[in-house]
């Protein structure tokens, strides 16, 4: 494992044309993803680093104990009676989604990522560059004018332009669908493991497409499954809150899961999207469950590639977004890829996000 050490760069005091109390939200959402919505230890590591780098110093009258006051009267903390602690509220929950999706876009390449077209063309509603003759049903909306000017002018003289319905050329569009997608993430011990926070940036990524289906695709279903020795569902505004446990690796309940919930969306196109770093390790055997973090167990990958089989009878892509490049993880991975025949990426954890929107949109396709 390699480690990146680096200058301090004091971006706080950089972007002071920002008000105090918009930089320490900034710094203060950051420290809630690591947290898991723990408000206590987000202040917490927040007047820690105020001690040492002085970042209220040059604000007059302005404090720690200040910000926390203004971000309850704000609505973005509260105190509850239950608990008897200080908790983030609804406001900043949808704060931290929004957040996390304009992150991600604001990281994705531009010209590079959401490209991706799908094979197939016709009817559909996404407009293309290219064009064909137009056909009975065509919307008129699609016309290209200047290919069908074009068209007229090579029979037509000068002075009389003759227009014939050969002469008609349509954008090609690309069909566009709604979609079931299942996110499922790894909450196994490896993802905070040996210095690198994995679970931190899937948690962004879940925030951020719940955010973009809610905000942008209101016809599509997000469903969310953690899984770790056991597996279950996660509601969006559970989200924020998900800790990675002393847990194993089962892949098999996780998928099994999945795919049931699946089965019960009605949409045309259904899809898994898993995001992990190790390999299956766990699986329920006559009700108990069985472990083994040595190697690849066999018995265990064979029933995860029966699970994906299964998922691809039901027409259901298994897409793994794997964070971890040890090469015989990969090569299970692969091995998984090709039983379900599904999609992989191994990706590093600033371009998973990327990945994951890419493919998002690009499987709104529809597929003929």
């Amino acid at each position: 494992m390699r480690f990146l050490y680096q200058k301090w760069s004091d971006r706080f005091n950089s972007n002071s044309d920002k008000p105090v109390f918009d930089r320490l939200m900034d710094l203060f959402r950051e420290l809630l993803y690591i947290s898991s919505g723990d408000v206590s230890q987000a202040l917490k590591w927040l007047t820690e680093l105020d001690k040492e780098y002085k970042l209220t110093e040059a604000e007059e009258d302005y404090s720690i104990a200040e910000f926390i006051r203004e971000l309850e009267e704000r609505g973005f903390i509260k105190y509850d009676p239950d608990t008897v602690e200080v908790v983030i509220t609804k406001k900043t929950e949808l704060q931290l989604r929004r957040h996390a999706l304009d992150e991600i876009f604001k990281n994705l390449d531009k010209g590079k990522s959401g490209q991706h077209k799908t094979n197939y063309s016709g009817k559909g509603n996404e407009r293309e560059s290219d064009t064909r003759k137009w056909q009975f049903g065509d919307d008129i909306h699609h016309i290209d004018n200047t290919a069908t000017l074009l068209n007229a002018l090579k029979h037509s003289g000068p002075d009389h332009l003759s227009l014939s319905e050969d002469d008609l050329e349509v954008h090609e569009t690309d069909h566009q669908t709604s979609v079931a997608t299942v996110l499922m993430i790894d909450l196994s011990h490896s993802m905070v493991l040996y210095g690198e926070d994995r679970i931190t940036p899937a948690k962004k990524v879940a925030m951020a497409l719940s955010e973009l289906i809610l905000s942008s695709y209101s016809k599509d279903s997000l469903d969310i499954v953690a899984f770790g020795n056991d597996v279950w569902p996660v509601s969006i505004d559970e989200l924020p809150y998900l800790k990675v446990g002393p847990y194993h690796t089962n892949t098999q309940a996780g998928l099994q899961l999945a795919r049931h919930t699946l089965q019960r969306r009605k949409h045309t196109n259904k899809q898994i999207f898993m995001i992990t770093d190790g390999k299956p390790s766990a699986m329920f055997e006559n009700g108990k469950l069985y472990k083994n973090s040595f190697g690849l167990d066999r018995k265990i990958v064979n029933r995860v590639l029966d699970e994906a089989v299964k998922c691809r009878r039901e027409r259901i892509k298994i897409t793994t977004f794997m964070i971890a490049s040890d090469p015989y993880l990969q090569n299970f991975v692969r091995e998984l890829t090709k039983a379900n025949k599904g999609r992989a990426y191994f990706s590093q954890l600033d371009d998973l996000g990327g990945f994951v929107f890419e493919d998002y949109v690009r499987n709104r396709k529809k597929r003929i």
